[in-house]
């Protein structure tokens, strides 16, 4: 196949299959005499197992995969896909716990409010287990605002204010981004905005999902490729016998 074969099979341009090339997520190349690429079913299952895994762990760690492929023993390749599984699921349980407990945090009634309920940097911290700093940075970025105490100017977290910092604490467990927190936790005190933050674990175990099944395709794109290196391999020994 030329260049261009592979790229339009594989759903990507000219200069990303030659990108692909150059990084090693595809075998070294064969050239015709006159210099053209010429490029074989090994290199269309390679491009296709990266595209796929991509989706499922990341660009950076795709590359890693698909290149082991062709550069180490498959027990080691294997390994690195079972780490990526395994990720995946640990992903998906820490999910469903910060599902639950934002669901329960949510739903807990705030009344009878006394002065003595509020809590400093270090008790929240300590009752998190996160550190002041994170709380401090928390304040920063505007996630979860304490009120100070006009004298000294030290933080103190009122009962709705320790709920909103529980909650934070679960969705950045579950993976959660600050910038997209940002957009979702303002003024959860004066609304009801469990809603919301439902929908965005909701679309968080949609992308696992698109992950898991990425992950799916890749595994089977995967096996093709290591076949079809074991083929070379196989090809090459017997073109090429060792010397006695």
């Amino acid at each position: 196949m030329r260049t261009v074969d592979v790229a339009r099979q594989a759903g990507y341009s000219v200069q990303q299959i030659r990108n692909l090339e150059r990084a090693g997520v595809l075998p070294t190349v064969t050239r015709t005499p006159a210099g053209y690429r010429r490029y074989g079913e090994i290199h269309l299952r390679s491009a296709l197992a990266y595209r796929a895994l991509a989706v499922g762990v990341g660009p950076v760690e795709a590359k890693r995969i698909v290149r082991a492929v062709h550069e180490r023993p498959a027990a080691e390749v294997l390994a690195l896909l079972d780490a990526a599984h395994a990720r995946l699921d640990r992903d998906r349980t820490d999910l469903e716990l910060a599902k639950r407990a934002a669901e329960a945090i949510s739903a807990e009634p705030i009344d009878d409010v006394r002065p003595s309920d509020s809590m400093g940097v270090s008790e929240l911290a300590a009752a998190l287990g996160v550190r002041p700093s994170t709380l401090r940075h928390w304040d920063a970025e505007g996630l979860v605002v304490p009120d100070r105490v006009a004298a000294q100017g030290a933080r103190r977290y009122s009962p709705d204010q320790v709920r909103d910092a529980r909650i934070v604490h679960q969705l950045r467990s579950a993976g959660y981004r600050i910038d997209t927190l940002r957009t979702l936790m303002p003024d959860l005190p004066r609304g009801n905005r469990s809603e919301d933050v439902a929908a965005a674990l909701d679309a968080r175990e949609a992308g696992i999902a698109a992950r898991s099944r990425a992950l799916l395709d890749a595994a089977a794109a995967l096996s093709a490729v290591l076949v079809l290196a074991a083929d070379v391999v196989w090809t090459d020994s017997v073109a090429s016998p060792a010397r006695p």
